[in-house]
């Protein structure tokens, strides 16, 4: 099979970065560039995903957000969203005390 030179342009942080990443994982930049290439052939395109997010919950940071805003549709719909702090510490109290 014969071979040809691919050359390149890139930062040199970011090639020194990715070579580190590379090595710990026992390959050569040459070699994780050539796994690539194959992958993209095999998948017939870019070998991951290039879309951006549709929602906050795509985001692993913005999980515990899409959570709060969660809890608070359900208080609202429950009617619990008005509660203050006193009040919901005091609800808090009385199910450890078994008395709701």
């Amino acid at each position: 099979m014969a071979t040809s030179v691919v050359q390149v342009r890139v930062d040199t942080d970011l090639k020194e970065q990715a070579a580190k990443i590379f090595e710990e994982l026992g390959i050569d930049l040459s070699t994780a560039i050539r796994m690539f290439l194959k992958r993209s052939v095999l998948d017939e395109g870019i070998p991951f995903r290039m879309t951006r997010p549709r929602t906050n919950y795509e985001y692993g940071a913005n999980r515990g957000l899409w959570a709060m805003r969660e809890l608070q549709k359900h208080a609202e719909e429950n009617g619990l969203s008005d509660m203050t702090l006193e009040e919901i510490n005091a609800e808090i109290d009385a199910v450890r005390r078994g008395e709701a």
